[in-house]
């Protein structure tokens, strides 16, 4: 009983069925070191927490034993700034966390990865067992002590998708980090790797290994030379090299400038190896096949009606822009749904046919595949002309928040939660099964919130309430041209940016297909199309679609996100020609 009365924090959380719990490490550091350095029991009597956070607790040394099978629905765990190492986390999470999707071990000086975590003892586990964290989408080593990886981790969280080892001791990468033989092979969805500021000497060549590689940093370690195999990762758009004292002067320059496509368009081309005659003679023959091509026309037309298939869009700088659209963001959020991407389309046509039709399913379909039925990401389209600027990105108690959703009259969210669970229910009864449609799959997401996430306008109207519904005051309709749209995340910000590149590739194609099609039906409405009969041949002088910046800030102004940047719809290059 004393040991229940020490945590009311706990008490609370079971008692209000709680599916978010944070623990500040400075508040609870004394009762942990009285249990001996380790979480208290009454934590796994919380079978519906999905998200946890104990930070900052010197004296947390071990989690204890059980916590994976006691929390099955944990989603998040930070555990950042404490002190466990290997044997104190190996207790807690042996044994698989099926949906897991973020672990933040950042800052505990671990010096070997335990065995859930494909440690050394993960080599005595039989071939072909299951993973231990199936979900597992960003693991946070930084600020530990690691000298290497094992095979281990590409077995035990093989959907991982951002992996950040930045001060650490690894001495190679990726080392042994890929297994020989991977099902698929290792780490087919990893995006992000992160290993500055640790000792690597050598990075390599099975770096290209990686298929989604798109960000590397491997700033301020002792690199000598980088591999060509880089210029062989597909997606690589941006890395970081500086801090390096590479031997190639010429390279170490293009690397302090951040010049990523150059130094992979040198490495392909042989970097270093490649002396001043043949670098001459390569550029002689590249006259030659050009003066070829452009004499048969062959090669050359070719590459021009691809170029030409590519849809267009043209972005819009803060800095061109006379009034630019911007959104603020209060400090309530991050506990809540901290991540939010946002962007000005203009030029869109949704008059034709079926076309509004096909954009609202297209949305649908993006919500299912790339945003994972809502839980990584979920987006938010409005009618630019029906939104009064500035936009606040807040917080609001569920008793407080008013919203009017698509095809409702005004609501308290509570209500409406609690409207849309009734109608779920009725959906169940009546269809005889557990799965729902619609609002009804997505309530989940908000269980144990304090707090729910908005878009207010200046007019203090909530406009989105993610990431459930948005508003019937900026819905878009047929006549609709300008749209604003945001993705926002509780998980990361670079899921908001691929949500948001995939967003504009399709809002992109929709319009090409809805143009081709009046052009097909032999319309003669020039004003309905979106770019004239140009757009059919860009070579034509066709009009792009507008992307404009928006600028998210904190309440000082300060800017947190700026989208499009130089370095976003990367992603859908080979598909949209993107003018800055």
């Amino acid at each position: 009983m004393a040991a229940a009365a020490a945590w009311p924090e706990l008490e609370a959380a079971a008692r209000e069925r709680r599916r978010e719990l944070s623990l500040p490490g400075a508040a609870v550091a004394e009762r942990v070191a009285a249990g001996g350095g380790r979480l208290p029991a009454a934590l796994l009597a919380l079978p519906l927490l999905q998200s946890l956070e104990l930070s900052g607790c010197a004296a947390l040394r071990e989690l204890g034993p059980g916590l994976a099978a006691a929390l099955p629905a944990l989603h998040t765990l930070v555990l950042r700034g404490n002190a466990l190492g290997p044997a104190g986390l190996g207790a807690g999470l042996g044994g698989a966390l099926p949906a897991l999707r973020v672990l933040d071990l950042s800052g505990n000086g671990l010096e070997a990865l335990p065995a859930a975590l494909g440690g050394a003892a993960a080599d005595a586990e039989p071939p072909g067992a299951a993973p231990a964290f199936p979900q597992l989408r960003s693991l946070n080593l930084s600020g530990n002590r690691l000298r290497e990886l094992g095979p281990g981790l590409a077995r035990a969280a093989p959907q991982l998708q951002a992996l950040l080892l930045s001060g650490n001791r690894l001495r190679a990468l990726p080392g042994g980090l890929l297994p020989p033989a991977a099902p698929g092979g290792p780490f087919p969805l990893l995006s992000r790797l992160e290993a500055a500021d640790n000792e690597v000497e050598e990075l390599g060549a099975d770096i290209a290994a990686l298929p989604a590689l798109k960000s590397l940093d491997v700033a301020n370690n002792h690199l000598r030379e980088l591999p060509s195999a880089l210029a062989d990762c597909p997606r690589l758009k941006e890395a970081n090299f500086r801090g390096n004292q590479l031997k190639d002067k010429r390279l170490e320059k293009m690397v302090n400038g951040c010049q990523t496509k150059a130094i992979l368009d040198y490495l392909r081309a042989g970097g270093r190896g490649k002396g001043k005659a043949e670098s001459t003679r390569e550029e002689a023959r590249k006259k030659k096949r050009e003066k070829q091509q452009k004499k048969d026309g062959g090669d050359g037309e070719q590459d021009e009606v691809e170029e030409a298939s590519k849809l267009l869009v043209k972005v819009l700088h803060v800095s061109e822009n006379p009034a630019p659209l911007v959104v603020k963001v209060s400090p309530g959020i991050k506990d809540v749904r901290p991540f939010i991407v946002c962007c000005v389309l203009r030029g869109v046509n949704l008059k034709p046919g079926n076309a509004l039709k096909r954009f609202l399913s297209a949305q649908t379909k993006l919500h299912e595949d790339i945003c994972e039925k809502r839980t990584v990401a979920t987006i938010a389209t409005h009618d630019l002309q029906l939104i009064k600027a500035p936009l606040v990105y807040d917080v609001q108690p569920p008793d407080t928040l008013k919203v009017t959703p698509l095809g409702r009259k005004e609501i308290k969210a509570k209500d409406l939660l609690r409207q849309l669970q009734l109608e779920a229910e009725e959906q169940r009864k009546q269809k005889k099964r557990q799965n729902v449609s619609g609002l009804h799959r997505y309530l989940q997401l908000l269980d144990g919130k304090d707090n729910y996430p908005c878009l207010v306008d200046a007019e203090g109207i909530v406009i989105s309430f993610p990431p459930i519904t948005n508003s019937e005051k900026t819905k878009i309709r047929k006549d609709t041209r300008d749209l604003f749209l945001e993705v926002t995340s509780d998980t990361s910000l670079q899921i908001c940016k691929d949500v948001m590149d995939t967003l504009i590739l399709k809002i992109a194609e929709l319009n090409r297909s809805t143009l081709e099609n009046k052009e097909d039906s032999g319309s003669d409405n020039e004003s309905d199309a979106l770019c004239g009969p140009a757009a059919l041949n860009p070579s034509q002088n066709a009009q792009p679609m507008l992307v404009e910046q928006v600028r998210v800030v904190d309440t000082d102004g300060n800017l947190k996100v700026l989208y499009p940047s130089k370095t976003d719809l990367s992603t859908v290059s080979s598909l949209l020609t993107v003018i800055r």
